[in-house]
């Protein structure tokens, strides 16, 4: 067998990975979660590293002890872990001179989806965290949590005690050293998530249309904006809301009959700022305009 040599990809959430032979051939390969991934990249560089060697492999993978459902309903199993009553607690968490609220620790995680005989042993547990927080119904916060998700050689998602998470839609914040690049620190992030979702925003000075993930919170009434493709915190804008005019429109001004129509509105806030979104069905679009004209009138 001819040896290999195997790259990470950054393609698909970044579980994609590539195989190039010796020919200059690449074969692309995805997996189903982050974790799988690492488990098929570690695997076939020790296969590499033994037929290099003339040494015989031996599997010390924990592939086989993971034996999950073909189909796991992960938002099911979100609504789950955050009841009030039975799911994670969310806790007031202290850490490097800063104190996280409504979070929790990734150990914590992995013993509820145990105990709830979710998972059948960690690396189960794992898997299905590691969906949930590459999905991000899950969110990672603090230095070791968001050290994890970048380190390539360990899963993403920490079984850690000193590893920090927030749900998605919970009123995280943390309190500490503003010199902190966790973004959450800021006031306008301390709002309960009121809806977020990907829809289609035009650019102010180029006029194109990009896809955009939005979540809307409200107290303060704030609509922040993120590029979809990147796993970065911080938003590449915010909107605030607050007196704010949302409508439906028939078309865009400065766009293009052929490139954009349909699903189309419009929300001009208190300084006169127009933005131009377009959502994918007119059911989805009422519903944003609904819920922001609510946050307009009723957040600070």
């Amino acid at each position: 067998m001819e040896p290999l040599e195997i790259r990470e990809g950054y393609l698909v959430k970044k579980l994609v990975f590539k195989l190039t032979t010796e020919k200059k051939q690449d074969h692309f390969f995805q997996a189903s979660h982050v974790e799988e991934r690492e488990y098929w990249v570690k695997d076939i560089k020790r296969v590499i590293s033994c037929l290099q060697g003339g040494k015989r492999f031996a599997r010390k993978s924990t592939r086989h002890s993971i034996r999950l459902p073909e189909k796991v309903n992960l938002n099911e199993l979100y609504i789950l872990l955050k009841d009030q009553n039975d799911g994670v607690k969310e806790l007031k968490l202290e850490q490097d001179s800063r104190v996280y609220n409504h979070c929790f620790t990734g150990a914590t995680v992995v013993e509820w989806l145990l105990s709830k005989e979710k998972a059948r042993n960690r690396p189960e547990a794992l898997m299905l965290a590691a969906g949930l927080l590459t999905e991000g119904f899950l969110q990672p916060t603090g230095d070791r949590s968001k050290d994890g998700a970048e380190i390539e050689e360990q899963t993403s998602f920490l079984d850690d005690t000193k590893a920090l998470y927030y749900f998605a839609d919970s009123g995280f914040f943390c309190e500490g050293d503003s010199s902190d690049e966790d973004v959450l620190l800021k006031e306008e992030f301390r709002g309960k998530i009121i809806k977020q979702g990907c829809i289609l925003k035009q650019g102010h000075l180029r006029k194109n249309w990009k896809v955009r993930k939005f979540i809307l919170r409200d107290d303060p009434a704030y609509m922040h904006y993120y590029d979809p493709t990147k796993a970065d915190d911080e938003p590449l804008g915010s909107i605030y809301l607050r007196g704010a005019v949302v409508t439906a429109v028939e078309f865009v001004p400065d766009a293009k009959k052929y490139d954009i129509e349909g699903n189309l509105f419009e929300i001009i806030t208190s300084d006169e700022t127009h933005y131009f979104l377009q959502a994918a069905t007119a059911k989805e679009s009422n519903e944003w305009i609904k819920v922001i004209q609510a946050v307009s009138r009723s957040g600070k």
